[in-house]
């Protein structure tokens, strides 16, 4: 097979716009990108009226309480609204010390696309839904329970009306009333305050116990719904650090694998390490999943990832391992993941520029990955991205499996709220191995705010791939958040 010469060409062109970005000269080394040092009243902001005001919640209830005065008449009895500004109600004192303020928000999103989607392989034309409903329950400021349900959609199928060669023809209900998301959260040191009136003895660890979305490694290592018991310590210090945290994670039910299928039998083992310091941040992660021998088996990983700033550009520079410790499978594969991000922000205006690329060795797989999110390379850009919603797949794939490719793009803001903004995008993918797949797309997506609420999106690519076939894709995405 021919090997293909996109993602060279990519990285080429894309290092060329992104160094050509920076040659006019700014305001200040920063135009009017530098925030001010002049402070501005409130008062001086403009009227109610004209100062943005906070969007609705689908519900919100918080805690009363009379606040403080002189005299009766100056004590007012307040409901406390979310984030909502002027004195906050004074709650109720527990017997752990803690001061509660109950608060219950209920919240979510709708989505619904129409989007057509063909890659010489499979095609599909569908209209699909989901919808995020969740609700958080506030005890105090840093205690809540959080329950969550997707109930249009389940084990990746989503309800409403498809038709294609791949794909089954006619309306599809896939109906889902467990929660997808219900776990408490809190800081052990705000729980029992009398445990330390001083706070002397760093009691600042924060427990999380039930089912809880977690992404490590941007996503790459992994990106999943499970339960889990998680013990995190932050506000350490130590190795030159300005801030260190370290997590550890047991996740023993509902952990879907690489293959984003569940495996009922396994169980998740990980300790995580982030640290910041002065220009860089720095991540270190080790994960072991016990699993069952029909979906695999057990399979260890490892990731380390910095973030920092080098001049105008911002750079994200990750490495994953993947290691199968029986057999390989779609499940868990032995493998490696170089991943790179490069941004900026252009001269004279607040548009961005990207510079995205990875290489893929052998059969690089996640330790946990929900249904909907596809495959590890989603984050390399809206060419590889996984909507989430549907059949509707990606151009390029996201599989990091044998192959090198890139994304360049730029993201165009078209009013100056940022109400309207375009990305377009061109990028390649190249096989390392005779049975992989090469192909260059080049695509887009608008979004337009549309009220306070709601979000309008379209999408279009079109590819070439080296087996001879075209392959194109579109779609057109309203997306209401309550």
């Amino acid at each position: 097979m021919k090997r293909s010469k996109v993602p060279q060409f990519c990285f080429l062109l894309g290092l060329g716009l992104l160094l050509a970005a920076g040659e006019g000269r700014g305001e200040s080394e920063g135009g009017d990108l530098l925030l001010s040092d002049e402070v501005v009243p409130w008062e001086e902001l403009g009227s109610d009226e004209e100062l943005v005001r906070r969007p609705a919640l689908l519900f919100e209830a918080a805690a009363a309480g009379f606040l403080a005065g002189d005299s009766p008449e100056k004590r007012k009895f307040k409901m406390d609204g979310f984030l909502e500004p002027g004195p906050i109600a004074p709650g109720f004192e527990t017997p752990s010390g803690a001061v509660a303020q109950p608060q219950l928000v209920l919240f979510g999103e709708f989505r619904t696309a129409l989007q057509a989607f063909d890659d010489g392989q499979r095609d599909v034309v569908e209209w699909a839904n989901r919808l995020d409903l969740y609700a958080n329950f506030n005890f105090t400021a840093t205690e809540r329970i959080l329950v969550g349900f997707r109930p249009l959609d389940r084990n990746g199928e989503f309800s409403g009306y498809r038709s294609g060669s791949g794909s089954r023809d006619g309306w599809e209900e896939h109906l889902d009333g467990e929660p997808q998301v219900f776990f408490f959260e809190g800081d052990l040191g705000e729980m029992f305050p009398n445990w330390d009136r001083e706070d002397r003895r760093h009691l600042d660890y924060n427990l999380a116990v039930g089912r809880m979305p977690l992404e490590f490694q941007d996503g790459i290592m992994i990106d999943d719904s499970f339960d889990a018991v998680a013990l995190t310590r932050s506000s350490l210090f130590g190795g030159g650090a300005s801030a260190l945290r370290v997590a550890g994670v047991f996740g023993f039910s509902e952990i879907d694998r690489g293959d984003n299928r569940k495996d009922s039998d396994a169980r998740l083992y990980g300790v995580f390490l982030a640290a910041d310091y002065e220009k860089s941040t720095y991540e270190a992660d080790v994960v072991y999943v016990d699993g069952s021998e029909e979906r695999g088996g057990d399979g260890a990983y490892v990731g380390v990832g910095q973030t920092r700033r080098f001049g105008r550009l911002n750079a994200t520079t990750r490495a994953n391992f993947s290691w199968a410790l029986d057999d390989e499978s779609a499940a868990v594969g032995t493998g490696v993941l170089l991943f790179s991000q490069l941004s900026r922000t252009v001269s004279h205006n607040r548009d961005i520029m990207y510079l995205d690329s990875f290489w893929a060795i052998d059969d690089y797989t996640s330790a946990a990955r929900d249904p909907a999110a596809g495959g590890p390379l989603g984050g390399t850009g809206v060419l590889f991205d996984a909507v989430g919603l549907g059949e509707y797949g990606s151009a390029l794939g996201n599989r990091a499996s044998g192959a090198v490719g890139a994304a360049v793009g730029y993201q165009h803001f078209l009013d100056e709220r940022n109400r309207r903004q375009l990305v377009t995008e061109i990028g390649g993918r190249a096989a390392t191995r005779k049975e992989g797949r090469s192909a260059a797309a080049i695509g887009a997506r608008y979004q337009q705010a549309v009220g306070k609420h709601s979000i309008f999106v379209l999408d279009g690519f079109g590819a070439y791939y080296d087996d001879g076939d075209a392959g194109f894709g579109a779609r057109c995405e309203m997306r209401v958040k309550f």
